[in-house]
């Protein structure tokens, strides 16, 4: 018990020098998305960048609309698209093996490493997820578990381009529910499209974490603060803080219209203490700053529907020395 004790203790003091060496931010948003007709590409991109961002939350929470319909859209739209559902026309094409690994698994959770016969990237990240590891994987795939309940999927992370997607557990009307808009966190980068490199990541089951090293150095610990059918919670620390010349996040997304969208608005606060949030349709958003922003819709979708909003919040930057 002394040494559970003593463990704890260590945990809430290096969580409290962390807080004690960063301050409370707010950051800019920026839209650069472009129009199109497909609603099944990713047209838009909204990045976030402040100066030496040390860390934030960011979660996936439930539409407000969601308890004004009984039935999900799932089915994919390519009717605007000049492609049918095979790979994008542009992507390049790398081939692997494909292969599917439970990584771990205990009461809590299922880890999962799935290799895609071919992917747009050649890279190959290792990933450690308790006495398992692979440097293949396309996904790591992360379901919850909870009683009466068959295993639910709530995050999934693409190694080779560093890609995120969370959900929280859908409501029981909804099956498995559905992933709508994309995160990439740490230093991006392009390359033919907005990528996070990844050198290696490691995943600590209890509690469930993921440290991710980048290939241009530093590094990001992943904490999962929650996964339940209000939220899927990540709390994230950046080492060193990612500078201000470069987003330390990107929220990518598709936009039709405001009806055939993951993303159709921005509601954000200016500041911690702003009473109240703005709001604007995405097409009217150019830059803004926030104190925390979500990235939703207020009108039911015919794409994706039950996809959840996602918002970023508890900015902090790092205190100068």
């Amino acid at each position: 018990m002394l040494r559970s004790g003593l463990c704890v203790s260590a945990l809430a003091l290096a969580s409290a020098l962390a807080m004690a060496a960063t301050a409370p931010a707010t950051v800019t948003v920026e839209n650069k998305t472009r129009s199109t007709t497909c609603a099944e590409e990713d047209n838009v991109s909204l990045t976030l960048r402040a100066p030496s961002v040390a860390g934030f939350r960011v979660e996936a929470l439930q539409p407000d609309y969601l308890d004004s319909i009984d039935k999900d859209r799932t089915a994919p739209d390519f009717s605007g698209c000049n492609f049918d559902g095979g790979a994008h026309p542009t992507d390049p094409s790398f081939a692997f093996q494909p292969r599917s690994v439970v990584l771990h698994e205990d009461r809590q959770w299922r880890i999962v490493g799935i290799t895609l016969p071919t992917f747009w990237r050649p890279n190959r990240v290792p990933v450690h997820a308790g006495g398992r590891s692979g440097d293949d994987f396309h996904l790591v795939q992360v379901f919850a578990k909870k009683p009466g309940r068959k295993p639910q999927e709530a995050l999934v992370l693409y190694p080779a381009d560093g890609y995120w997607r969370i959900k929280p557990l859908p409501l029981p009307r909804f099956g498995d529910g559905v992933y709508g808009s994309s995160i990439l966190m740490g230093p991006v980068e392009t390359d033919g499209r907005p990528v996070v490199n990844i050198a290696s990541i490691t995943i600590r089951p209890r509690p469930l974490s993921i440290r991710l090293r980048f290939t241009r150095g530093g590094s990001a610990d992943v904490r999962v603060a929650e996964i339940s059918e209000r939220r899927t919670a990540l709390d994230v620390a950046l080492t060193p803080p990612v500078t201000g010349e470069e987003p330390f996040a990107v929220l990518r997304s598709m936009y039709v219209a405001p009806d055939n969208a993951d993303v159709s608005e921005l509601r954000w606060r200016a500041s911690a203490a702003s009473p109240d949030s703005a709001v604007r349709p995405l097409p009217e958003v150019s830059t803004l700053e926030a104190a925390s922003v979500r990235f939703g819709r207020s009108l039911p979708s015919r794409h994706n529907t039950s996809a959840p909003d996602i918002e970023f919040s508890r900015f902090r930057t790092a205190r100068p020395d």
